[in-house]
């Protein structure tokens, strides 16, 4: 068994947001949203989203402001966006939001438990992760689910990589961490010693923070196809 752990964040890195379920269920409160109009919103939404996560979630889960910018920026009727972000908050448990399953991100996942690395998920979520993974039928694929809604710590604080190292008996400086989020994701893991894949996307990627292609510990990338290559090259088995 390989003394490393590949740790994944869930929402943005092995799901997205599923924009046709979002407007199908803004309609069901009569709110009439097209779904390009909720994705050429989302990357300034997700820019207030990193803020939010980089300053801490002391003031409320930076969910909410994601999803009031989302809202705002698809040109939903203002007054009727915070009673629909507490309902969408709400419902979120039960009608997940993020379901729509990014190409080739799950079969990478497979491949590197096959070959016998320990595969784990740390994400800031609302303590339903879980179940989600066992809607989607992929909860046997991770060891463990480390969801910040249940435990009560999130990113990028170290406890919650420090409660699944515990849990997965491999130290967190062992960890390589794939996210999407440069604050939550990748300084989380490097501030407790791991390595990072920023997991950008495919579509044109946010600008570098400074540095960011400086650290042997962080590699960029945008697909799936270039986590398993970043994962090879970093000498992490793999299943055939």
């Amino acid at each position: 068994m390989s003394e490393i752990a590949v740790t994944f964040d869930f929402g943005q890195t092995l799901t997205e947001l599923d924009c046709d379920f979002l407007a199908r269920r803004l309609a069901q409160r009569d709110i009439e949203v097209r779904p390009d109009a909720l994705l050429a919103a989302l990357p300034d939404a997700w820019r207030a989203y990193d803020v939010a996560s980089a300053a801490g979630t002391e003031g409320g889960h930076p969910w909410h402001l994601l999803m009031h910018k989302l809202l705002q920026g698809a040109a939903v009727d203002s007054a009727l966006v915070p009673s629909t972000v507490e309902w969408l908050w709400n419902e979120q448990p039960k009608c997940n939001l993020w379901r729509k399953p990014i190409p080739g991100m799950i079969e990478v996942v497979r491949k590197i438990a096959q070959g016998g690395t320990k595969v784990a998920v740390i994400s800031n979520s609302e303590g339903k992760l879980a179940q989600l993974a066992e809607e989607m039928g992929w909860q046997s694929d991770f060891e463990i689910i480390a969801d910040s809604g249940r435990l009560g710590f999130a990113k990028p604080g170290p406890k919650i990589f420090q409660w699944t190292s515990r849990a997965l008996g491999i130290a967190p400086e062992n960890f390589i961490h794939v996210g999407d989020s440069w604050a939550a994701d990748v300084e989380g893991v490097l501030g407790v010693g791991g390595r990072a894949l920023w997991f950008a996307g495919a579509s044109t990627p946010p600008p570098l923070p400074t540095g960011a292609t400086d650290s042997p510990r962080v590699r960029v990338c945008h697909s799936a196809s270039d986590v398993e290559r970043a994962l090879r090259a970093w000498r992490l088995p793999f299943s055939r």
